[in-house]
């Protein structure tokens, strides 16, 4: 029997069409209007108590300017406004996958970055329904959870940022920065390692000795994984890639890790990030790129479409190449948008 994960994604809140993607429900409408930035306080007006109590009532119900205008806290004005958006957003998209490809399709998002990613998350946990190995939702969580990376002596790892911030600060009972800095650097990609201690600090590198342990700690953030080339953990997602792209534009494609890009004028590229968008791009123009820059490239791709009719007929059956990198910050911020934005297809006849 498949297991569960991501219970508290919202997920379980919506329901299915019959082509597998998301239907906006009451409950999950009424899970955002929950949220503490909306949700009333021991000093909110009557007027903000009301209109949250109709909301709850009737989540879909027009909400009136003046209704909003006569709650007395300026800031509980503008969030409301900001989630109401969002919902007239969720309401009038088919589905939520027809939302979230929406959000983009204008080039100006104005939609916060924590429901995007709320967003992507749900997509992935509709995706990735039964799946059985647990390096695969591991590497999902890349797509919306910004990671801390770790490069030392040829060893990529990434940690869960906010993890590592809670554990830096004191927040989760951990050591300082420092010694998580060491944590992440001695883990060295082990095999079957499944304990890296450093001081009070106690991290799991989830490899394809140990994946069980993911289960039941799914939503701790608290699992170190490998992004080396011929790692486990790089190729499942390869295969998180290949279902994104699948489920939301509806095209087969075959994503590989390749230890470097051999073509000196390539096809195409996509970025799976800002900072791969713009590496990318300087290289393909022949530009001087720093090594500093070059360092911070964490992993490279190759993307072949199943059926190159797909395709944009001038690049038809050459490969896509993909990277992923880190900052200057060394904090991975992955954008999946960009897999369907930039995706090289063909046009509808």
């Amino acid at each position: 029997m498949p297991q569960d994960f991501w219970r508290h994604s919202g997920f379980h809140l919506l329901r299915r069409d019959a082509s597998g993607r998301l239907l906006v429900t009451d409950d999950f409408l009424r899970a955002y209007y929950l949220r503490p930035e909306v949700r009333p306080q021991e000093e909110s007006c009557a007027n903000e108590i009301a209109l949250h109590q109709a909301l709850l009532d009737a989540p879909r119900r027009q909400v009136e300017a003046a209704e909003i205008e006569s709650m007395s806290d300026v800031d509980v004005r503008s969030n409301y406004r900001i989630l109401l958006d969002f919902r007239d957003r969720l309401l009038a998209a088919p589905t939520l996958e027809a939302c979230y490809l929406g959000l983009f399709a204008g080039g100006d998002v104005s939609v916060p970055p924590l429901f995007i990613d709320q967003l992507a998350q749900i997509i992935l946990r509709n995706i990735l329904e039964g799946a059985d190995d647990a390096l695969e939702l591991r590497a999902a969580e890349l797509f919306y959870r910004e990671q801390k990376a770790n490069v030392q002596a040829g060893a990529v790892m990434l940690a869960d940022a906010e993890t590592i911030e809670m554990h830096a600060s004191g927040s989760a009972g951990g050591a300082a920065r420092g010694g998580l800095v060491q944590l992440i650097a001695e883990a060295q990609a082990p095999s079957h390692r499944a304990q890296v201690p450093v001081q009070t600090v106690d991290l799991d590198v989830l490899d394809s000795g140990n994946t069980q342990l993911y289960w039941s700690r799914d939503e701790r953030h608290d699992f170190v994984i490998s992004m080396n080339y011929g790692r486990a953990a790089l190729t499942a997602f390869c295969r998180v890639l290949e279902c994104w792209i699948l489920h939301l534009s509806g095209v087969k494609a075959t994503v590989s890790p390749v230890p470097r890009i051999e073509e000196t004028r390539w096809a195409w590229h996509i970025g799976l990030d800002a900072q791969s968008t713009a590496l990318l791009n300087d290289l393909w123009r022949g530009e001087d790129v720093e090594p500093e820059r070059l360092k911070r490239v964490l992993a490279l791709f190759r993307l072949d479409f199943a059926d190159a009719r797909d395709m944009r007929a001038d690049i038809a059956g050459r490969p896509v190449y993909l990277a992923l990198s880190m900052g200057e910050d060394a904090v991975v911020r992955m954008k999946p948008q960009n897999l369907f934005i930039n995706l090289p297809l063909a046009r509808a006849s």
